[in-house]
């Protein structure tokens, strides 16, 4: 397999940030992917190594940014249908803002045999402020041979929409805002719920035969401690599952085989870091995703939300991970810098695109791209190598600042060595639980242990599967999660 040094430094696109590469896609003999924000689609035929890139310019006028920033991108025959969202022209305003009047949310098609593309749908509610629902997730209903269409980021046009993909007629089946989707059996789930404020609050599954919705709740969480702001990032399904990868971990189960929903904690800091804004694909019969670092942030600090804000989004607590999941593991196969955005099998290797900067707030746009940007090729082999090194270090004052007492989430499948150094002020009991991600969930165990003022290690090499701590009371202190 040959492929070109794709790197891309920032380079002009207005918009709050960053964006990455989305969408990453093999079908046909052509490698897809989409560059944001500078708005560029490239198309890449892998056997004679010819790129056409596309500006997005059949939705509106040049100059063009966004693109994709959801990884909505789908298959169906000889065509790739893309989506997302795009400013055709963008507006930059030099008090560091976005006018929205010429954002369009849109699906085009790409001819792989033809290489040609054609704009399907786009939408635009021509505000200054405000935008139509992003189109942040493409299934394909093979029954009634049509696209669905998830929509969550905006603020009208929410929720689950049906696509013609032959006339572009677009018509909405839920008005719940939904950010993914995935198909099981001859259902459709798709979490419901706003992120980045309450996060996933269900799910709805469509029926493809009969077109009936029915409503699930999310269920507990198999160490039975709360879980809070389960922002959700990506979907997948195996194992006659669904799995819905969260801010703190993941659901997984399926109502239709009597089976609720369980939440598996995993990665869960006081902080931001969460499977945002990356893809989760099948491979070898399990699921492969990433938890990201930094994939939104705050970049000034602001006085009113007494720093919470910032501190969320900012304190970096771990790299990024790629995961592995094959019930009861889950694995680390991977470890990356702020954020990986995408992630696609292609010739027995593994495509995984990357970025240095996260998305930023509304009052903090800028005329150009702010991170710099790849994509980085594996061998398929990492699924079955050991783990690499990682590390994890928690400052407890953000336990406090968030308000939560339960964290971690660790993964030790595949370890020799790993180890909790816990750095306390004042003496705490200390809850370790210890579970898998069995298929039903299972209870956890649990073992409480004493630490003691100044420095305490805890031997992970005790406990399998995965670990979750909980402190009694609230402790100035930090914890270093070594992994080797």
């Amino acid at each position: 397999m040959l492929l070109g040094n794709y790197r891309f430094p920032g380079r002009y696109g207005p918009e709050w940030g960053s964006g990455g590469i989305f969408g990453l896609r093999y079908h046909n003999g052509t490698l897809y992917f989409t560059l944001a924000f500078e708005a560029e689609a490239h198309f890449i035929d892998m056997k004679s190594s010819e790129e056409r890139t596309y500006d997005f310019t059949l939705v509106g006028d040049a100059p063009t940014s966004g693109g994709d920033t959801y990884n909505a991108v789908e298959t169906v025959d000889e065509f790739i249908y893309f989506g997302g969202w795009v400013h055709a022209p963008a507006v930059y305003r030099e008090d560091r803002r976005i006018l929205f009047h010429n954002k369009y949310s849109h699906v085009h098609a790409y001819d792989t045999e033809e290489g040609s593309i054609k704009l399907l749908w786009k939408e635009s509610i021509h505000h200054e402020t405000d935008w139509a629902g992003e189109v942040s997730d493409i299934t394909y209903d093979p029954y009634n041979d049509r696209l669905l269409l998830a929509r969550e980021d905006g603020h009208k046009n929410l929720g689950v929409y049906s696509l013609d993909r032959r006339t572009g007629k677009a018509e909405p089946l839920l008005t719940e805002p939904s950010p993914k989707g995935t198909r099981v059996h001859d259902v459709t789930f798709f979490g419901v719920g706003n992120n980045f404020t309450e996060g996933l609050r269900g799910f709805r599954a469509l029926d493809l035969i009969s077109g009936k919705w029915d409503s699930f709740k999310p269920g507990k969480s198999v160490d039975g401690r709360p879980y809070e702001r389960p922002e959700l990032g990506a979907m997948s399904s195996a194992y006659n599952r669904i799995f819905a990868f969260v801010r703190g971990g993941l659901f997984a189960g399926n109502p239709y085989m009597g089976e609720e929903f369980a939440f598996y904690r995993l990665f869960d800091f006081p902080t931001f870091y969460a499977p945002f804004r990356v893809n989760a694909i099948n491979a070898g019969g399990g699921i492969l995703t990433a938890f990201n670092a930094h994939h939104d942030a705050t970049y000034r600090r602001n006085p009113a939300d007494a720093g919470m804000g910032w501190d969320f989004t900012n304190n970096i607590v771990g790299p990024s991970v790629l995961v592995y999941i094959a019930p009861p593991m889950v694995k680390i196969v991977g470890t990356f810098g702020a954020r990986v955005t995408s992630i696609e099998k292609m010739d027995g290797k593994i495509l995984i695109a990357a970025n240095t900067a996260p998305n930023t707030g509304a009052i903090e746009a800028t005329p150009f791209d702010t991170g710099n940007r790849d994509i980085v090729v594996l061998d398929e082999k990492v699924l079955q190598d050991r783990p690499p090194a990682v590390s994890f270090s928690v400052p407890l004052g953000l336990l406090r600042k968030a308000r939560k007492r339960t964290f971690g989430g660790i993964p030790l499948d595949g370890y020799r060595s790993a180890r909790a150094i816990f750095y306390v002020k004042d003496d705490v009991k200390l809850k370790v639980y210890e579970y898998d991600l069995s298929l039903p969930g299972e209870t956890a165990e649990e073992e409480t242990l004493d630490l003691k003022a100044g420095r305490n290690v805890v031997d992970l090499r005790t406990f399998s599967g995965a670990v979750s701590f909980e402190l009694e009371k609230e402790v100035e202190g930090r914890v270093r999660i070594e992994l080797l």
